[in-house]
């Protein structure tokens, strides 16, 4: 099997922007292999499952070791989204989704997801202040009922686009859980993300739409890339960074809806 150059350094580059800003390798490397090398959009999707199952995986073991991880919190969007996504793939299945199949659905929640995300990445430092400044905790069953929906809005989400586990779901998780130290909400986000991209991840692979080849070109790329932009996280001035990354996802959002 031949590792091809160019996704792995495609993969490095988004590795390396995804340890810089912390936003989910699904926003930038589903449309880069849609529009970029042509990818059919639902194999696009179905190999980013996979490719955020094992990134996120490394991710997770981290957050672990430095007990920055709620499991709590994992556990009840865990309970909504992965009923969610594998509702979403027997619809998929219904609907005759097999292998390079792309229906319109796919390209529309894509897009969609990526304006989404946009606005969550820009946002991101209003959120943080408006939650600083909220008063008492509102009601723990209602907080967890809550938890779970949005688990299951993610769940739908993320099984069509890839998009939504990284910059959608930590806005939820700071909206919902203002007492709760940022890290320890970004570290639950991500051991979420696990099982949710592997289910999701297989599920598309039982349909036909991985491309392992890829993936592994991906992979070998985007490891390194995300250890070398962690490192260099802290020198990078995120006013900067941020509003030209929701700049490009939200343009690269409105491309595929034209498209």
């Amino acid at each position: 099997m031949l590792i091809n150059p160019f996704f792995a350094l495609s993969g490095f580059t988004i590795g390396l922007l995804v340890g810089l800003t912390g936003v989910g390798g699904g926003s930038l490397m589903t449309p880069l292999l849609v529009l970029i090398f042509g990818v059919q959009p639902t194999t696009a999707v179905g190999t980013d499952l996979l490719y955020a199952a094992v990134t996120k995986s490394a991710g997770t073991v981290v957050h672990h070791r430095r007990g920055t991880i709620d499991w709590q919190v994992t556990r009840r969007l865990a309970v909504g989204s992965v009923p969610a996504a594998i509702l979403t793939l027997i619809v998929l299945y219904k609907l005759g989704v097999r292998g390079g199949a792309s229906p319109p659905l796919i390209t529309i929640v894509l897009a969609c997801a990526l304006i989404l995300t946009a606005i969550c990445v820009i946002s991101h430092r209003q959120l943080r202040m408006l939650t600083a400044t909220r008063g008492s905790e509102p009601d723990p069953r209602r907080i967890a009922i809550l938890t779970t929906s949005a688990g299951a809005v993610l769940g739908v989400l993320v099984t069509l686009s890839s998009v939504g586990a990284g910059a959608i779901g930590m806005t939820a998780l700071v909206l919902l859980y203002p007492r709760t130290p940022i890290a320890r909400l970004v570290g639950s986000d991500i051991a979420h993300a696990v099982p949710l991209t592997l289910i999701a991840g297989l599920g598309h692979w039982l349909l036909g739409s991985v491309n392992w080849l890829l993936l592994s070109s991906l992979l070998i790329g985007s490891l390194p890339g995300i250890y070398v932009g962690s490192h260099f996280a802290a020198r990078v001035p995120d006013r900067v960074l941020r509003p030209l990354l929701a700049g490009t996802l939200l343009l690269v959002g409105i491309r595929m809806l034209r498209s």
